[in-house]
């Protein structure tokens, strides 16, 4: 846990709103399953399916041509594909067959359990369309554990878009004071801190901070970590 960790930082907090993809959900899934299939480029080929598929969402939402993140994550592993010299359209439907049903990180069931146990609500605020969260909420069996999967997909912009992070505000009817946010992804934390959002980086790779303006509040390797930080 980062030393810069202060728990007033969370003392209004009634809300946990997790980001899903790498976060929640191994985002790695997909391509270890079929690793036998794919032989040496596997690895790579998953690092580049994930960054063309994040890149390709700021570009749309930068450019004002959105398309929903299911067809975005398609055309990031096209592009993978193509850099990997896979042509392969029966390995390319299977990979996103498996897209939706990402398994969850270990801790994630009991960490959930543990805040709703203690009264807080937790949601989803994600790119991912609803269909594809809906998926892999279902087949990680989260469902329970969760009182609201929130989608970029309603206002058809992509995070950090600052109008995505309100969105969770009003869709949970709490000020953002009032919400911890959750994620791995550097950008998305930068992205919520600037918001005004209270924030704890998942820094699951051991990644250095992203120099950008704004950081967390905290830092944790996994989420196993939480609960300690808002008791």
């Amino acid at each position: 846990m980062s030393a810069d960790a202060e728990p007033a930082h969370f003392a209004a907090v009634t809300v946990c709103v997790f980001d899903a993809y790498g976060t929640l959900f191994d985002v790695h899934t997909a391509v270890a399953r079929c690793r036998n299939e794919i032989g040496p480029v596997a690895d790579a080929l998953s690092m580049t399916w994930r960054l063309r598929q994040v890149e390709y969402s700021w570009l749309r939402s930068l450019m004002g041509h959105y398309a929903d993140f299911w067809q975005v994550t398609g055309e990031a592993l096209d592009y993978a594909m193509a850099v990997h010299g896979l042509d392969d359209a029966a390995l390319r439907a299977h990979l996103m067959e498996l897209y939706l049903r990402l398994d969850a990180y270990p801790e994630v069931p009991e960490v959930l359990g543990v805040l709703h146990g203690r009264g807080l609500k937790t949601a989803i605020l994600s790119n991912g369309s609803p269909t594809m969260l809906t998926a892999a909420v279902n087949s990680a069996r989260l469902r329970g554990h969760l009182d609201a999967i929130l989608s970029a997909d309603r206002l058809q912009v992509y995070k950090p878009h600052p109008s995505v992070y309100q969105m969770a505000c009003d869709q949970l009817g709490v000020d953002k004071g009032q919400v911890l946010f959750l994620s791995s992804n550097g950008w998305d934390v930068a992205g919520a801190a600037a918001f005004g959002f209270r924030v704890v980086w998942v820094n699951r790779a051991g990644q250095p901070r992203e120099r950008l303006p704004v950081g967390p509040n905290a830092e944790v390797g996994s989420l196993t970590d939480l609960p300690g930080l808002i008791e």
